[in-house]
């Protein structure tokens, strides 16, 4: 159940990943520069790989996030080498990681600021 989100948003980076790049840019016409959208895709996926890992009680959810991010990553270029206009780029799979570490340090800075709300709360 908990892997659901992640697998809804794979389906969109593979949906999107399969299209053209004029495709592309129609389906976005305000956007120039299509690159940070590996940003911003893995900066969702990470977070959403961690929620099922730590849910499912898996031993260091955030090193095995990042690490799905990686293959998934790798697996998006394979795709892309099929696509007409399409090509695989090490530098897409360094923008999915990017991604990958800044959402996952977004939940890790959350959590921990949450425990720290906690721990203060109960001292009073």
């Amino acid at each position: 159940m908990y892997w659901i989100p992640a697998i809804l948003w794979m389906a969109l980076i593979f949906y999107l990943s399969g299209r053209t790049g004029s495709e592309l840019h129609s389906l976005f016409p305000f956007i120039d520069n299509l690159n940070p959208g590996h940003i911003v895709a893995y900066f969702v996926l990470g977070p959403l790989y961690y929620l099922a890992l730590h849910r499912y009680h898996h031993a260091r959810p955030f090193v095995k996030a990042f690490l799905l991010c990686l293959l998934y990553g790798i697996t998006d270029e394979i795709h892309q080498h099929f696509i007409p206009t399409r090509y695989p780029d090490l530098y897409d799979i360094a923008r999915d990681l990017l991604g990958a570490g800044l959402g996952l340090a977004v939940v890790y800075l959350v959590q921990r600021k949450g425990t720290t709300s906690q721990s203060g709360t109960s001292r009073k």
